[in-house]
């Protein structure tokens, strides 16, 4: 079972690392062109590029010209404990013992418009680059289409291969928001997607409500972490913060999580 996120745009680089772990992102090759096709842009093509003020499109200018290989814990940070954001304060990563840092090591990837796949451990400098910035390069019209079949392959490789003992398929749960999970050629996968769907009651009816809904993904990511789920049918059993599996809403792959209104 692998476990897909998104990024956040709030990043914190001046908090130290609680860990020493730390891995290479996959395709920095693939990045440092994207950087390269940043670099050459004035602020202004940035700014209006990637819908910026002045001030933001001015920062990330900066970022891409100190944007310095290789990667080292002195000049980066791993992934998981540089991104910010709804999500990240649900997994509270800054909490994770060395064996969770392993065990999210093994199955849980973070999707990127600059780094295409990051594993959590994965060292990373400060950027901002959305997956749904219409950046062309080469033959490629977006960033869908630049990352789309890489990642796909990468998070194919990272599946264990199934044995004639092996009862179930594999599994890709998709925490990831829709912006960023299109880049995932669906039809292209080895595996069974389901997606997990947080509902909050308000008023006396469930909707989805994008604060809580974000920060309950991160909260998922660690409930599998802190119990080792290795098999997607467990997670009906996830409780954290109220929330509880709703058989009643869900279909066979997309699996609804209720919680009552929050007083």
């Amino acid at each position: 079972m692998q476990i897909v996120i998104s990024p956040a745009k709030t990043l914190d680089f001046k908090t130290p690392a609680i860990t020493q772990l730390y891995s290479e992102a996959q395709f920095l090759d693939r990045s440092q062109l994207l950087i390269d096709n940043l670099a050459k842009k004035s602020l202004q093509e940035v700014a209006t590029l990637m819908s910026l003020s002045d001030k933001l499109a001015a920062l990330n200018v900066a970022r891409f010209g100190s944007w310095q290989l290789p990667f080292t814990p002195d000049n980066a940070k791993p992934a998981v404990l540089a991104f910010k954001g709804d999500v990240y304060t649900g997994l509270d990563a800054e909490t994770l013992s060395t064996a969770d840092f392993n065990f999210a090591q093994q199955h849980l990837r973070i999707l990127s418009g600059l780094y295409g796949l990051l594993k959590p451990l994965d060292l990373i400098q400060p950027y901002r680059l959305e997956m749904g910035t219409k950046l062309k390069l080469r033959s490629k019209e977006n960033l869908y289409q630049f990352w789309g079949d890489s990642l796909t392959k990468s998070i194919n490789q990272s599946f264990q291969p199934l044995t004639a003992n092996d009862a179930s398929p594999n599994v890709l749960v998709n925490l990831a928001s829709n912006e960023y999970f299109k880049a995932v050629q669906v039809k292209q996968l080895d595996a069974r997607l389901v997606t997990p769907i947080f509902k909050d009651q308000k008023n006396g009816n469930y909707k989805i409500i994008s604060f809580f809904a974000k920060k309950a993904r991160g909260m998922m990511v660690r409930y599998i972490i802190d119990n080792r789920i290795t098999e997607v049918q467990k997670l009906k059993d996830f409780n954290y913060a109220g929330y509880s599996f709703s058989p009643e809403q869900s279909t066979a792959n997309d699996w609804v999580f209720l919680r009552a209104e929050q007083l």
